[in-house]
């Protein structure tokens, strides 16, 4: 996760702002002389590494689109089981990442718009291009704190997770915020992997080349993810009050569909 940069145009957003998982220390700031012009550029790239998401962005794009399952049938019949969303829905991805399943979602359904919110300015960046190199007019991408959404209540019909909680650290909030941000009648699906193996390869890989590399700015992300089990997996949507919730599990993930009253 990135500290947030200024937001781009949205779908819907409501007032307020966001703020990243990781702020600098204001004493370090107050005392540093100010930057050169020419110190500029190095000074953001030092705040940007701090993420191994960032650092490492292409390594977790490997992961995304070799490695893990792809989901997006599951998705897609969870939210629409009746077999297509109705034309203009608004769907919402939390910690999309390099962008799989926003893109791929939107390109199965051209009549939806999608937005996929990240912290992490270079995951961003990967799936804006994936966007544009599937020439996608209906997917958009912007940085958001999955925790403190700038998106109003009731304002999109769908909202997706996949993956999100091995890195999170407070699940309840996001959850309340899927809540929130859901319209009457929203559904909101979660997918996650069930085993703390598979669910770390990612960081673990990115974590060897840091070491490797000698590149190593105390990224916040941790060396093992962290996985829920079954149980406790079901009773964090209890958090909230949705009008019907189930989980399930499928091989090394499991998946929660929730729906909204």
């Amino acid at each position: 996760m990135s500290p947030l940069a200024q937001p781009e145009p949205r779908l819907v957003s409501k007032s307020g702002t966001s703020n990243g998982s990781l702020l600098a220390d204001e004493a370090t700031i107050a005392h540093r002389p100010p930057a050169r012009p020419s110190e500029a550029p190095s000074a953001a790239r030092a705040a940007a590494n701090d993420s191994l998401f960032d650092r490492f962005a292409w390594l977790y794009v490997f992961f995304r689109e070799k490695v893990f399952r792809d989901d997006t049938d599951r998705i897609a019949n969870a939210l629409w089981p009746e077999g297509s969303p109705a034309p203009g829905a608004e769907l919402l991805e939390l910690g999309c990442g390099p962008g799989f399943y926003s893109c791929g979602l939107a390109a199965r359904f051209p009549t939806i718009s999608v937005l996929g919110v990240d912290c992490s300015a270079q995951q961003l960046a990967c799936a804006k291009r994936k966007a544009s190199a599937m020439q996608l007019e209906n997917c958009v991408f912007e940085r958001d704190n999955v925790l403190d959404l700038t998106h109003g209540v009731e304002s999109v019909d769908a909202v997706i997770a996949a993956r999100l909680f091995t890195v999170l650290p407070n699940r309840e909030r996001a959850i309340a915020e899927m809540f929130r941000v859901l319209r009457s009648g929203g559904r909101c699906v979660i997918a996650e992997p069930r085993y703390a193996f598979w669910a770390s390869l990612p960081l673990f890989a990115m974590w060897v080349f840091a070491s490797l590399t000698c590149v190593n700015n105390g990224y916040r992300e941790p060396a093992k993810a962290t996985v829920l089990a079954p149980a406790e997996f079901k009773r964090l949507f209890a958090t909230q009050p949705w009008q019907r919730v189930r989980t399930w599990c499928d091989g090394r993930y499991q998946y929660a569909l929730c729906e909204k009253g």
